[in-house]
């Protein structure tokens, strides 16, 4: 998922969409749950949730709704991992909130975060995007009141900060991880990203160089790294790092997406 999501992001960058995010099948907020789920349910011809994936989610909403004690919790958590298997990250993650909601644990608001930031990551509506962007924060700041050195946390918090406040929060607060672990791939990766997106072709060649340093089978840094080059005037450079793009990664995608950027440049 996150390997086709970010291959995508890269294509968006390169015509210069400033995507970075793309869309999934979800619900657009939490009131939409009920028509959603509605839609969902075995039998329905319009269905896109396989047959028995739907019928242990229709047979699991009686007892996750509403979340009044531990067993109706446990169901919510449940469903929200079928839902994530479904593609419905919207509902995956306002189960998985309804739980956290519930049990107040470190896990069930570290999970509850998870699902959340998997469903903004992948909304395209820049409204969506700050509704589920502030619902991971909620449960994002839980997890580091609880754990404040909690890096993977601090790094998914910078991220979503892209969607509701002005993006230098976001920025500096990846800049800090990199200070406290140079070798943090989830910051390196994405001040990458961001700085492609924002044209700043040399910054981006340094942060994702030290990525690949550190994990040089890193297909999606190195596709990014390409496009780096590219959009910066060093066109060996760029056919160099999609050629070793094609080298190390044998996935379809991986090497579709490689190949549409080496055919540019012949």
């Amino acid at each position: 998922m996150w390997k086709s999501r970010i291959l995508l992001a890269v294509v968006a960058v390169g015509i210069g969409t400033g995507l970075y995010f793309l869309p999934k099948s979800v619900v657009e907020n939490e009131s939409q749950l009920k028509s959603e789920t509605d839609q969902n349910a075995p039998g329905d011809p319009h269905s896109d949730i396989p047959m028995a994936l739907a019928e242990a989610i229709a047979a699991l909403r009686p007892l996750a709704q509403p979340v009044l004690n531990e067993k109706s919790a446990t169901f919510a958590d449940s469903l929200s991992r079928l839902y994530a298997q479904a593609g419905k990250y919207d509902s995956s993650a306002w189960y998985a909130g309804e739980a956290a909601t519930f049990f107040k644990s470190l896990e069930s608001c570290r999970q509850a975060a998870a699902r959340y930031y998997e469903a903004y990551s992948f909304a395209v509506d820049p409204e969506r995007q700050k509704v589920l962007a502030a619902e991971a924060q909620r449960f994002l700041n839980q997890v580091l009141e609880q754990r404040p050195d909690d890096l993977d946390a601090q790094g998914q918090l910078a991220m979503t900060l892209l969607a509701t406040a002005p993006p230098m929060q976001g920025i500096r607060k990846l800049q800090e991880i990199i200070q406290k672990d140079p070798q943090n791939e989830f910051a390196l990766f994405n001040l990458g990203m961001l700085s492609v997106q924002t044209s700043q072709y040399e910054r981006a060649q340094d942060y994702l160089a030290r990525l690949l340093e550190i994990k040089p089978d890193n297909s999606q840094a190195r596709m990014l790294l390409g496009v780096a080059y590219l959009n910066g005037g060093d066109k060996d450079k760029a056919k160099a790092e999609f050629e070793e793009v094609k080298k190390r990664d044998p996935d379809p995608a991986v090497q579709a997406a490689a190949d549409s950027y080496l055919k540019d440049l012949r």
